[in-house]
């Protein structure tokens, strides 16, 4: 069974930082770019940051960057999201997806074929 489980979340403060990992089982991850995606409450899902299957290509939404870095260890099959600097605007249910895509990667939700089920992550003092 294709399975994306997302751990590293929990109550942070403004300025604080997490990693968050996206460990995939029952399949590898060396195919497919991976997505960090997030959806806060009363607001749609949006794509933060996304890795090419490669690692050589990454994407970020203006909203993060210079404070989210996305990372891969395909040794491990596992992703990674390194968030500094975190707001209370950041405060979200954070998911990981795979897309089995050679090349350049997106934040487009519908090119994604396989979600984890969320970590949660509140931003607040």
């Amino acid at each position: 069974q294709l399975q994306l489980v997302e751990s590293g979340g929990g109550l942070v403060q403004p300025g604080g930082s997490l990693r968050l990992s996206c460990a995939a089982s029952g399949f590898t991850l060396d195919y497919f770019a991976i997505g960090w995606f997030r959806q806060a409450p009363g607001k749609e899902r949006e794509g933060v940051s996304c890795i090419s299957s490669n690692g050589n290509n990454t994407n970020y939404a203006d909203s993060v960057k210079g404070r989210l870095t996305i990372s891969r260890d395909n040794a491990k099959n596992t992703v990674y999201l390194q968030m500094n600097s975190l707001k209370p605007e950041d405060t979200a249910v954070y998911y990981c997806a795979a897309d089995p895509l050679f090349g350049p990667c997106g934040l487009g939700r519908t090119s994604y074929d396989y979600w984890g089920q969320g970590t949660q992550v509140p931003v607040s003092s």
